[in-house]
């Protein structure tokens, strides 16, 4: 069983470094990519600020020559969704559970486990880097298939650009998930609730260390609680009153 998530924007590098990993070919490829394009380039490719795209630079030229600084994934990444896991005080088994579960989707690490080490960096799979001549979502392919081909359960709690990274056939195996509001009978939903609720969600899975869709069903968390009425058989939906 896999819970996959998103990267985030967001960084907070305030954190105690870890010892990096070797990068995988496929991850080299992208990286080599990367390192093709100047500060001035890497301003219109992330369509960022010049100083932004300067400190971009730097992020990659430190990767290239091995002297960026890692940091657990989990930590590093620090959006909405990710303020909203539990990441500290973690009981043993919330431990075990999350490093044999919780996997980050990455444009430039692939599918890993989510304590891996990564450096500060930005990518996503709406940028269009070319690797080898092909797109980035062409390029991951096959390594994201085989690296949750076995699984019987994977719970999505990504966007669409991750999920469609997937072959169709993997996608129609996944378990995704939609968090709403309702407000006087209005049902609202709007990214700000979701990336909360999949943070609180992802928190109840560690906690409760859910492994079937069945207990997921039965999970309350932050306010929200399943709707059966409105869910699909591959879609759960979870409603929190406002």
């Amino acid at each position: 069983m896999k819970i996959l998530i998103p990267t985030a924007k967001e960084m907070n590098t305030d954190l105690p470094s870890i010892e990096s990993a070797p990068l995988k070919p496929e991850s080299q490829a992208v990286l080599d990519a990367l390192a093709f394009y100047s500060s001035n380039q890497l301003e219109s490719f992330y369509k960022v600020s010049a100083e932004k795209a300067a400190e971009e630079f730097q992020n990659i030229q430190a990767l290239t020559s091995q002297t960026a600084q890692h940091y657990p994934a989990l930590k590093l990444f620090d959006g909405l969704m990710y303020r909203h896991i539990k990441r500290d005080k973690l009981t043993e088994a919330e431990q075990v559970y999350l490093e044999n579960h919780v996997f980050i989707t990455s444009a430039l690490y692939g599918v890993v486990p989510a304590l891996s080490p990564m450096p500060p960096h930005r990518l996503d799979f709406l940028m269009k880097l070319k690797v080898s001549g092909k797109t980035l979502k062409s390029h991951w392919k096959a390594a994201y298939d085989e690296a949750v081909t076995q699984e019987e359960v994977i719970f999505s709690l990504l966007s669409s650009e991750f999920e469609t990274v997937f072959s169709k056939e993997i996608r129609e195996k996944m378990l995704t998930f939609k968090f709403m509001e309702d407000k006087g009978g209005q049902l609202k939903i709007h990214s700000t609730i979701s990336k909360k609720a999949r943070g609180a969600f992802l928190t109840a899975l560690i906690e409760n260390q859910v492994q079937t869709v069945e207990e997921a069903r039965h999970l309350s968390f932050a306010g929200f609680v399943y709707r059966e009425d409105l869910s699909q058989p591959r879609e759960l939906v979870f409603v929190k009153e406002v």
